[in-house]
């Protein structure tokens, strides 16, 4: 259980700051730029070439469009073919070309700008996380105070690198720690919620493990290091990122191996269909057009929209309903997911502690006390307003809520394990854990008995007590406890329905905690106390036995799990800039809802591009063959090839709809 651990530290010193953020700026890849040239010069081409204007007004601007897109595809395509391999996206721009050569100015644009859009979006996202990663590093304060000479009384400032384990550090309040280590003196509070998620700073004492990265509290700690700094939890976190990252490699690998043989087999019936009949005496240019119009008849434009349109319309629409998706492919795969881990803090909570109860036993009244619950939580507030630590912002919380008044405190002081001690209208007022502050002395004994009773009581409900004490004499136990989502177990039973399977619940809290909690949102499976490796861990043990995972978190000891599952949503508002980073989507507006919601909206998704993908090819196949057996006049071969790209481009924007949103709720 997690001790009440209250000081009058400033909230900017005690609240977990962000991973600081090393943000690659938007028009600082040249993939985005060249992207954004050819976007705006095909937007600004294509309603004027409709409306009929001259060639020299909008042939300029589908050049820039042509040009300023296809030159990050087209030199990758180059490079490719000189170490002998070709792909698609050399392919698109050929394609391109050819269209521009028989005056189908529009359709090539429109292919490239998909293809460099795409592209850009790619290198964005792979910059963006690349930056996360290295900023978590930050995490690390960047020297450290080693403690030299018998006494340890010799202070030498050095890098984190240049600890070796075994020595000791000295960690002052409100630094973070430099190492992974155990306390050997000192007392304090560390808010490790970077690490393992728990909303509360933990009490730290002699023989306790802390990590680096985490915040300490009011209390000077002495430290003695267990780990080099390559090998502590933030490090191994940055590890299992990219590690975990890298594995998603394969599933590329065997894309571009279909991209390859497509393209080499478009490219060599092109070729095999201008050269033999060229050889055999046909005429030159009708020879020339067939070639041309297999070109375009077999060019995968059909394909790439039966594709992208319900995928990006389902974005869009998601984005509209708070859900950012952060491309295509995972859009695609947010629907293939067969098993949901949920973490506890900051997801299925809100991440920030309330007062859920005030007891005072003895029917209202504490005996020998003579307060009630309202008077026992007012001067509670007061003793509790000048500090700043999470719990008593809670208790301050609760009273003006219920209007009680909150007076000023005097001879205010905080002890980092103990709690609060202030004087309020002329009564020394105490508050904090209850080992403390239930063992002060003969005057406490006076109510002890049912002060203990309370307190079992409290914890035994999941929850995390703590003692107040009036001149001496036990008033009254508050019960804190992190706030439930609203629609959490709705969200739960869900997203059991659509898997098949019911979601799991991996934290870092205490095991009491987490099981009180996960009966709440009916959850049976509960794996707690876990360190971001064991989350990595459990991920990895899923997906050996078959299973598609799913990982919704927050906290930055969520981004190596997020990583490595086989799709991974982030909760915005809290959410560390790792965890948004390396989830493939973001859920701004903290609502469990919509997680449902967007895997239901993602399959529909699919069942759109497999209906798609069955007109495109049948269309094409119908036009390559008769380009083949027969002739096949190059005006109706453009017309059956981009009637085709419109009708699956229309099917595809269903998904833009209200309704479809609405739909997939009804599915989830």
């Amino acid at each position: 259980m997690v001790s009440p651990l209250l000081d009058d530290r400033p909230a900017a010193r005690l609240l977990t700051p962000p991973v600081p953020s090393r943000r690659t700026r938007l028009l600082a890849l040249p993939e985005v730029r060249w992207a954004a040239l050819s976007a705006v010069a095909f937007l600004l081409a294509f309603p004027l070439d409709l409306a009929g204007a001259p060639g020299w007004v909008w042939g300029p601007l589908y050049a820039v469009c042509y040009a300023a897109g296809g030159w990050e595809p087209g030199w990758a395509g180059l490079v490719a073919l000189k170490e002998r391999s070709l792909d698609v996206d050399l392919l698109m721009v050929v394609a391109a070309i050819g269209a521009a050569a028989i005056g189908q100015f529009l359709d090539g644009g429109l292919l490239i700008v998909i293809f460099a859009v795409s592209g850009a979006l790619e290198a964005l996202a792979t910059r963006r996380t690349a930056d996360s990663v290295r900023g978590l590093l930050d995490l690390a304060p960047a020297t450290a105070v080693r403690l030299r000479g018998a006494d340890g009384d010799d202070e030498e400032v050095v890098g984190p690198e240049e600890l070796r384990v075994g020595e000791l550090v000295l960690v002052r309040p409100g630094e973070r720690l430099p190492v992974d280590g155990t306390v050997v003196d000192g007392v304090s509070e560390v808010d490790q919620a970077t690490i393992t998620g728990e909303p509360l700073p933990v009490n730290k004492e002699p023989g306790d493990e802390v990590f680096a990265g985490t915040l300490n509290g009011t209390g000077a700690l002495r430290v003695r290091v267990d780990k080099d700094a390559s090998e502590s939890v933030i490090a191994r976190i940055v590890e299992m990122v990219e590690e975990a990252s890298e594995t998603k490699a394969p599933t590329q690998l065997f894309i571009e191996k279909i991209e390859q043989r497509y393209s080499v087999g478009v490219v060599v019936a092109t070729l095999a269909l201008f050269a033999v009949p060229l050889a055999l005496g046909a005429d030159f240019t009708r020879t020339l057009l067939r070639a041309m119009t297999f070109m375009i008849v077999a060019s995968p434009c059909a394909v790439v929209l039966a594709t992208m349109p319900p995928l990006l319309s389902a974005i869009a629409n998601a984005g509209r309903h708070g859900v950012l998706v952060k491309s295509a492919v995972v859009m695609e795969r947010l629907g293939d997911v067969t098993r949901v881990a949920l973490d506890k803090t900051g997801t299925l909570t809100e991440g920030a502690p309330r007062v859920a109860e005030v007891r005072v036993p003895g029917g209202g009244v504490w005996a020998g006390s003579g307060l009630k619950e309202d008077e026992v939580l007012a001067l509670a507030a007061a003793a509790e307003h000048p500090s700043e630590h999470p719990l008593a912002r809670a208790v301050v919380a609760l009273a003006k809520e219920r209007g009680l008044p909150v007076h000023a405190a005097e001879d205010f002081s905080s002890v980092p394990g103990r709690g609060v001690r202030a004087v309020v209208g002329g009564r020394e007022v105490r508050v904090g854990s209850p080992l403390a502050l239930l063992g002060l002395g003969a005057a406490s004994a006076v109510g002890a008995v049912g002060a203990v009773g309370a307190v079992g009581e409290v914890e035994g409900a999941g929850r995390t007590a703590v003692v107040v004490l009036v001149d001496g004499v036990p008033a009254g136990v508050l019960g804190v406890e992190d706030r439930v989502r609203v629609g959490a177990g709705e969200a739960v039973a869900a997203l059991g329905r659509l898997t098949g399977s019911a979601p799991v619940l991996l934290t870092g809290d205490n095991e009491r905690a987490a099981e009180q909690l996960a009966g709440g949102v009916g959850i049976t499976e509960v794996r707690a106390g876990l360190l971001p490796q064991d989350k990595v861990a459990a991920v990895r043990e899923w997906e050996a036995a078959g299973e598609k995972v799913l990982v919704v978190g927050d906290g930055v000891n969520d981004a190596p799990a997020l990583a490595a599952a086989h799709s991974g949503i982030a909760m915005g508002r809290a959410g560390s800039d790792l965890a948004l980073e390396t989830a493939d989507a973001v859920v701004v507006r903290d609502e469990l809802a919509t997680v449902p919601a967007v895997v239901a909206l993602s399959r529909r998704a699919r069942r759109l591009v497999v209906q798609n993908l069955v007109v495109a090819s049948v269309c094409i196949g119908v036009l390559v063959i008769w380009d083949l057996a027969g002739h096949l006049p190059l005006p109706l071969g453009v017309a059956g090839h981009e009637g085709s790209t419109v009708l699956v481009g229309l099917n595809g924007l269903r998904l833009l709809r209200e309704g479809a949103w609405r739909g997939a709720v009804r599915d989830a």
